[in-house]
């Protein structure tokens, strides 16, 4: 894609919009979306789709800030990644130290059961509303499922270290770094550097994949096996997420930003500015909200995005080290979690005075 094509998908503020924004906010849209030419905008091919960039990881919290919003129940270790189920009202929680599955109830009425893991968990991925639940495991390389209903879980040993996984078209795909396992047929799709983020889009058995060793997002089908041209998504992005339009958004860390994708092969929608090093991010397909956890202000932001820009409607104190998020998009409440043991919080965003 050249750099002009990527001005073209991403238009510039017309008269109108410079009226309604204001000059100055206008001005700053503007240079943010030239500058996306270069960091956000080149197509990743040939040679330069290699060209790895250094891990990108949440940044540090600061000491001390408000109380947390909403409701907080101890946890007893750091938590690394967080899903609700919206059927059984389920959270599930990947903690460390051990490695485990703590699964709980959203309103906390009902016992908590805890699941043991060979090692910690890449992330947690619902198979379908109802479960299972898909767990990547870096080491040993593996894909356990867990169901949801109390049954045993099973285990599937892979040849690499399992970072993300997701299910399209009947089949299960788990990232192993720098290619996909197709676990139906054992099939292998070679061509990245670190793919972590795997997101169905939409109907079919396509898949997107975030690749964080370029910073990238491509398309992948995997009946024919074809890899879309990736492109660059910022400098360091760190969580992908789809949305009832169609889109992929994707929280970019290291340049603060809610980027948002679309089509096949990728092109860049949208961009949004969030200061505080954006990290976790879920999405409420009922309420058209990004929930976007930034890590360096302990904060998360819930952003309306269903119109031409992102607007920041919420805005809540987390409790330390807000790694990961997740929503319930029945009640529209939103999970937060803590990576220094600091617990498990809930906010209902109607009625947490902000």
């Amino acid at each position: 894609m050249s750099s002009q094509e990527c001005l073209t998908n991403t238009s510039l503020p017309t008269d109108m919009e410079v009226g309604v924004l204001g000059a100055q906010r206008a001005a700053l849209l503007a240079a943010s979306l030239v500058a996306g030419l270069v960091a956000g905008c080149g197509t990743v091919g040939g040679s330069a789709g290699q060209q790895a960039v250094p891990p990108v990881e949440p940044a540090l919290a600061p000491s001390g800030g408000p109380a947390p919003a909403g409701t907080v129940r101890p946890l007893g270790a750091a938590a690394t990644e967080v899903v609700v189920d919206p059927r059984t009202q389920t959270v599930a929680v990947a903690l460390n130290d051990p490695p485990r599955l703590l699964l709980t109830t959203l309103d906390g009425a009902a016992p908590p059961r805890q699941v043991p893991l060979p090692g910690p968990a890449a992330d947690l991925v619902l198979a379908a509303d109802g479960g299972p639940l898909l767990v990547p495991i870096t080491a040993p390389g593996s894909l356990i499922r867990v169901p949801l209903d109390g049954g045993a879980p099973s285990r599937t040993d892979l040849g690499g270290p399992a970072r993300g996984a997701a299910t399209a078209g009947g089949a299960t795909v788990v990232a192993l770094g720098d290619r996909l396992v197709v676990l139906d047929g054992n099939r292998f799709i070679p061509g990245f550097i670190n793919a972590t983020r795997l997101v169905h889009a939409g109907g079919g058995a396509k898949i997107w994949v975030l690749d964080r060793g370029r910073s990238a997002v491509s398309v992948v089908d995997l009946i024919s096996g074809e890899t879309s041209p990736a492109l660059r998504a910022g400098n360091g992005a760190a969580g992908a997420v789809p949305d009832r339009f169609g889109r992929l958004l994707v929280t970019d860390t290291r340049d603060g930003e809610l980027l948002a994708f679309a089509g096949d092969p990728p092109v860049l929608r949208q961009r949004f500015p969030l200061p505080g090093a954006p990290y976790g991010l879920a999405y409420d397909g009922r309420r058209d909200l990004a929930w976007v956890t930034l890590t360096g202000r302990d904060e998360v932001v819930g952003l309306g995005v269903a119109g031409g820009e992102p607007v920041i409607v919420h805005r809540f104190p987390t409790v330390h080290q807000p790694d990961a998020v997740a929503v319930d998009p029945v009640s529209g409440r939103v999970v937060v979690v803590s990576a220094t043991g600091a617990g498990l919080q809930v906010i209902d965003p109607e009625r947490v005075v902000q």
